[in-house]
């Protein structure tokens, strides 16, 4: 007798189907059309090394809020235009890399990094103001931080360094820029740049009015897959 052919699934059955296999697969980042990997940048002479973080006169707290500085049971904040910056880590074929370790560092309103090679003392710089901190991305690749709008100082347009490590991609040192200030196109490093690798690396600056903000940006990171 001939074979009895098989019932279809119902309705729910297959709609749970295809959710499950749904959660199976690697979760994606859409991608922009033309996403281009972070250009590497040397780390400059001013990334704190992690073996004087810990002590000496430039020590304290290295937390993602780069504005306080806990000191002499004080809080410190730091001048300048205080910057939402929230960044999405992914790599080149849209997946959003959580687990990173994310670092920053820049300047401060006066020039000055936090850093004793920059030949100042801790009287030198903003005593409200990190110049360092760190964060590691969470679900969907994102991590964020509260410091300035970066500021210039001798020679260099205003510019936040930036250190990625991941066991997925290993580490990449670069630079963020801020989108179309008039002091890029005298910078040295900005000049070497493609149009594609500056608009990897441009943060788009918009106004904030909420939490004692000036501005706010959010930037996707791209490293190779």
């Amino acid at each position: 007798m001939p074979a009895t052919p098989p019932r279809p699934l119902p309705r729910r059955r297959l709609v749970l189907a295809a959710g499950a296999a749904a959660l199976a697969l690697p979760r994606l980042v859409l991608a922009a059309p033309a996403a281009t990997v972070l250009p590497p940048m040397a780390e400059g002479p001013f990334y704190p090394r992690p073996d004087w973080r810990a002590g000496g006169p430039f020590s304290g707290d290295w937390d993602a809020d780069l504005t306080r500085v806990q000191r002499g049971g004080r809080v410190r904040v730091a001048t300048g235009e205080h910057l939402a910056l929230g960044l999405q880590l992914r790599d080149s074929a849209g997946r959003a890399i959580d687990g990173a370790q994310v670092e920053i560092w820049q300047c401060d309103t006066r020039g000055r990094y936090r850093h004793p090679r920059d030949g100042g003392t801790p009287a030198d710089v903003d005593e409200g103001f990190q110049g360092y901190g760190e964060a590691r991305t969470a679900g969907g690749g994102d991590a964020s931080f509260r410091t300035i709008r970066p500021a210039p100082y001798l020679g260099r347009t205003p510019h936040i360094h930036l250190k990625l490590r991941h066991p997925s991609f290993g580490e990449l040192t670069s630079q963020l820029f801020v989108d179309g200030d008039a002091g890029n196109a005298g910078d040295f490093l900005w000049r070497r740049l493609a149009a594609a690798e500056r608009q990897a690396l441009g943060l788009k600056l918009q106004p904030a009015s909420e939490g004692g903000l000036r501005w706010q940006a959010r930037h996707t990171l791209v490293v190779p897959a």
